[in-house]
């Protein structure tokens, strides 16, 4: 197995949905390739391939059909000299603050003085199911103690929760950061020292159609958030829209484009989105188009500043990676291109790079068109939805459909086959919780003329937990990954043969006995694993089937941590293919 953080400087600069941290990619680099090789990657999403080769002196050719991938993955290695970043980005949000006014001022209760707004909490207004009364959610939950379960109306006592429908919103308590406390206070809410100056401002105000999956995932028509701009509060819209104009007058083009990319990575978190928690921040809901009855309204100067800082911690860990690993200068070409183009039509040459990493969407998991609305609507170009290569959940008309991803997927791998070099190895990282979408991914890769190295088979942790988090609204998502490295096929490809039940069994019974700890997910990797190097049928093995076979006759899931509890002790029996527990896969062996 291959255990990677996603804490690193690189991964923390800038989200996008289901990213590779760069030390999942660089090993696999460097096992297939040699300093100043070109690696490929036609579905590049942030570009962490372009990343990792940059870090290891190869170069790189990425290409995908998103507009923000293309954003992020240029300018992750567009890498500009920190003070000048670092003095624009004060020019911008002093010329931004001053075009607003002093909007996120207000007065402290604790001293008298002006104070600055860091957040501010709001509260959805409900409309009571039974008597029509409005109530403002968070008095609700305060006077129930803050127990969800116990929320009620305050005039006929029903039940009030959050698919109640809303009919308004209101601040209620901000936090601010005052001279006179090292810490920050919180408050109840006050009207800020100005209101917003809007005139002459323009932001985006982009419709999301009805047609895109997370429209009906998310139900916005009934919560009326039908565009993008619904999902921010007047002021963070004033102060997006400020801050961008300004660094739309930086002169220099890659300052200019290192600002946009630290302005795009604080969207999420300026938006209706962040969900509140009394205990603590939560996080930003940027897999999903969720916004809680109770949200935070952020300090949109002190994100800005916060992603310029982080900005420059990954261009010096950048840096600093590439001087560890290679002898000569770091001040060379990169080497590394990103263009939009589909993965199944390449503008490359045959036979034209040396290896190629990839991941691919994962079927039905992530709609990425639909996500990267928020950032895309800032950048004035769009993702065509047409062009994902993704299974709809629900049938809105657009018929991206499981034949169709099945041929995207085929023609992507039979490029791949084309451009790369004789003898050249293809790694593609896949998860999916369905046994029917892993035997379409067989057949895709066996009609495109390749085959799985049995040996070279490893599963990738990237530490995630969450399964709704990953699912964007959807149930049911795997939260661990395969990696397939293949290669030009030999011969014909045998026929499929179906799961043996015990053979399935005793694999589950081996893996639990052999672990101390397990879940469903890595259980179901390790079958499918199994499955590819037996030449099994996949279509026989979900991620529901295999959560039954543990419930049945093993343990039970703990639904919080997603781990298997056993009936009774494990036992001595070592595990079978379970796999190396290092950072690092083994190339060449059974990894």
């Amino acid at each position: 197995m291959v255990s990677v953080k996603r804490s690193d400087p690189v991964y923390m600069a800038h989200a996008y949905l289901t990213k590779v941290p760069v030390a999942g990619i660089v090993p696999f680099i460097e096992a297939f390739t040699s300093e100043g090789e070109i690696v490929l990657d036609p579905f590049a999403g942030s570009g962490m391939t372009g990343v990792a080769a940059l870090m290891t002196g190869r170069r790189a050719r990425l290409f995908d059909v998103s507009v923000l991938g293309r954003h992020i993955g240029t300018n992750y290695v567009n890498q500009v000299p920190e003070e000048h970043l670092r003095k624009r980005a004060d020019e911008v949000m002093q010329e931004a603050g001053e075009r607003i006014g002093s909007v996120y001022a207000v007065q402290c209760d604790q001293c008298g003085d002006m104070a600055q707004v860091t957040k501010t909490v709001w509260s959805a207004v409900m409309e009571c199911p039974d008597c029509g009364e409005a109530i403002l959610y968070y008095r609700s939950l305060e006077a129930a103690g803050w127990q969800k379960s116990q929320t009620a109306c305050s005039r006929c006592d029903a039940p009030v929760t959050s698919r109640c429908r809303r009919v308004g919103e209101r601040p209620v308590a901000d936090s601010i950061r005052c001279s006179c406390s090292r810490t920050q206070i919180e408050q109840p809410h006050r009207t800020p020292l100005q209101v917003p100056d809007s005139a002459g401002l323009k932001w985006p105000d982009v419709a999301i159609e009805e047609f895109r999956q997370m429209y009906v995932a998310s139900a916005l028509g009934r919560h009326s958030l039908t565009s993008v701009a619904s999902f921010y509060s007047h002021r963070n819209l004033c102060a997006l829209a400020a801050l961008h104009a300004a660094i739309g007058e930086v002169d220099e083009e890659s300052l200019r484009d290192k600002l946009g990319f630290a302005f795009t990575a604080i969207l999420t978190r300026a938006s209706k989105r962040y969900q509140w928690s009394r205990q603590r921040p939560l996080n930003a809901a940027n897999a999903n188009y969720y916004v809680a009855p109770v949200f935070y309204e952020w300090n949109v100067f002190d994100l800005f500043n916060r992603k310029v800082e982080a900005a420059i911690r990954s261009d010096s860990w950048i840096r600093d990676e590439r001087r560890t690993r290679l002898d000569w200068g770091c001040d060379d070409d990169p080497g590394v291109t990103y263009h939009l183009a589909s993965a199944n039509g390449l503008p490359l040459e045959d036979h034209s790079v040396d290896y190629v990493f990839t991941d691919p969407p994962f079927g039905a998991n992530i709609f990425y068109s639909d996500m990267n609305l928020f950032q895309e609507a800032w950048l004035s170009e769009f993702t065509d939805p047409s062009e994902e290569a993704v299974i709809d959940r629900v049938d809105t008309g657009a018929l991206r459909t499981a034949d169709r991803y099945e041929q995207m997927m085929t023609d992507a791998l039979r490029e791949c086959l084309r451009v790369v070099k004789p003898g050249g190895f293809i790694t593609l990282l896949f998860g999916n919780s369905s046994g029917k979408v892993w035997q379409l991914l067989q057949r895709s890769i066996a009609t495109a003329g390749l085959e799985v190295v049995p040996e070279l088979i490893t599963v990738l942790d990237k530490g995630q937990r969450s399964v709704k988090g990953l699912a964007s609204g959807f149930e049911n998502t795997a939260t661990l990954d395969l990696m397939l490295t293949m290669r030009a096929a030999e011969g014909v490809p045998a026929d499929l043969a179906a799961p043996p039940a015990s053979a399935v069994e005793e694999i589950v019974r081996q893996h639990l006995a052999g672990q101390a700890e397990s879940s469903p997910s890595l259980l179901y990797l390790e079958l499918l694993r199994y499955g590819f190097r037996s030449g099994w049928d996949l279509s026989r093995l979900d991620l529901s089937h295999v959560t039954k076979i543990i419930e049945m006759g093993h343990g039970t899931v703990d639904r919080r941590s997603a781990r298997v509890v056993p009936w009774q002790a494990p036992g001595a029996v070592a595990a079978d293919e379970s796999g190396s527990a290092s950072g690092r896969p083994s190339l060449g062996a059974e990894a």
